[in-house]
């Protein structure tokens, strides 16, 4: 009879620590880009060693899967009264991103999007371009097809739990020079080219936007920025793509598949902003059609943490202008194609260039022929400008990543 209580205070120890841990880091850091990563790295070891040694004390906690971010909200029933919760819960580089933690609830109670220059409230749309923050969630069911563009202005959560969203068929999602912004449990597919066309960003301010991408969320020059639980496909540039300076970013339990370009991280070899470009990215699916760019990096720092890698056609994981790439404890399952093994690719360079560059792979687990090449130094100091969190061991990627993707929430209920 005791045990749902001590379940209860030890939830509530836990996430206490992730909160300590999230205020520690906010105000060690005075701009978006972390001065002092290795703050983070030792941060959340504390918190993942914590609560390792709880679940091990109390075996009964059942709903406790070891994936650090999870962990955080999923074992509290009453999510669903408790939703800002969430935003205490991200780690990484975009462990600092608050959304609409501030703000009050909004609820999405209209699917169309009749008018990009004075969308109606009650639509998506409305509530993206607010000054104030936003925690946005859904009435019900809906699929979302946009006009042009989503633009979305800062300190805003889309919250896709207690309904199964959809944003297709039309242009997706666009973070540019905004910060503090949260994309959770949302279907995003089949993203089309926008643009030619008048779209509002602001409640003061429209403009002509040219033709976008096509991607299924653009960040460009954005900061603090954490994409968590969604299902990417099939969209006409890249799922995910962070260019232009964009920073301070955590892609996490995200399910991809069914597409060529996959992620795209900086935006060209000659654009030097992008060398403070900081990205986690961690206990994410990577599935079936999937071809490159798991992702492609150029000139900043990108951790590669517990990602469960099971189709590629071309290469996983590649790269361009010497950025650095810290790869630990993923589970890469290589294609039966022979001459397709090889999980890195260098790129746009010669290997007397390439080999200097720092790419490392560290407890990653290699099957079916599957290989990383590394290069540059074994143990250099620029890995722990690339560290964002502590690994678990590959061989607990099928726990870490089973939930992967939009999931299925139930009001009362564990999600």
């Amino acid at each position: 009879m005791a045990f749902p209580s001590l379940s209860l205070f030890i939830f509530f120890f836990l996430f206490s620590l992730l909160l300590l841990a999230s205020s520690l880091a906010a105000s060690l850091s005075s701009s978006a880009a972390v001065q002092d990563p290795e703050l983070i790295v030792q941060e959340v070891q504390r918190s993942i060693h914590n609560a390792t040694r709880a679940r091990r004390k109390l075996g009964y906690l059942s709903c406790g899967t070891g994936n650090p971010i999870d962990d955080c909200w999923r074992c509290d029933p009453n999510w669903e009264k408790n939703r800002q919760r969430l935003a205490d819960c991200a780690i990484g580089f975009g462990k600092n991103a608050i959304g609409g933690k501030d703000g009050k609830i909004y609820v999405v109670t209209d699917s169309g999007d009749d008018d990009p220059v004075n969308p109606k409230p009650g639509t998506l749309r409305y509530a993206v371009i607010q000054d104030e923050p936003l925690w946005i969630i859904f009435a019900r069911d809906m699929v979302i097809q946009l006009k042009e563009e989503l633009i979305m202005n800062s300190f805003k959560t889309i919250d896709g739990r207690g309904a199964s969203v959809h944003i297709s068929g039309g242009p997706c999602i666009t973070i540019q020079y905004v910060t503090n912004i949260i994309i959770h449990g949302i279907n995003i597919h089949d993203c089309k080219q926008g643009g030619n066309a008048m779209v509002r960003d602001s409640p003061r301010h429209y403009g002509w936007r040219t033709i976008s991408d096509g991607d299924g969320v653009s960040i460009f020059g954005g900061s603090h920025v954490w994409v968590d639980h969604c299902s990417l496909s099939n969209c006409h540039d890249g799922l995910i793509d962070a260019i232009h300076g964009s920073t301070a970013i955590t892609l996490s339990n995200n399910y991809m598949t069914h597409h060529d370009k996959v992620m795209l991280l900086g935006h060209s070899d000659s654009y030097f902003q992008d060398k403070n470009m900081q990205v986690t990215i961690a206990f994410n699916h990577f599935g079936e059609g999937l071809v490159q760019r798991m992702p492609r990096c150029r000139h900043g720092y990108f951790h590669v943490v517990n990602n469960d890698y099971t189709h590629w056609e071309m290469y996983a994981i590649g790269g361009s202008a010497s950025p650095t790439i810290n790869s630990q404890g993923n589970r890469f399952l290589a294609p039966n194609e022979r001459f397709s093994k090889e999980v890195t690719k260098h790129e746009d360079a010669p290997e007397n260039e390439w080999k200097n560059w720092n790419w490392r792979s560290e407890g990653d687990l290699m099957l079916n022929g599957a290989f990383f090449t590394p290069s540059g130094a074994g143990a250099s100091s620029s890995y722990a400008k690339a560290s964002s969190l502590s690994a678990r061991p590959s061989s607990l990627i099928s726990s870490l990543t089973s939930n992967a993707g939009a999931m299925v929430c139930k009001k009362g209920s564990r999600c």
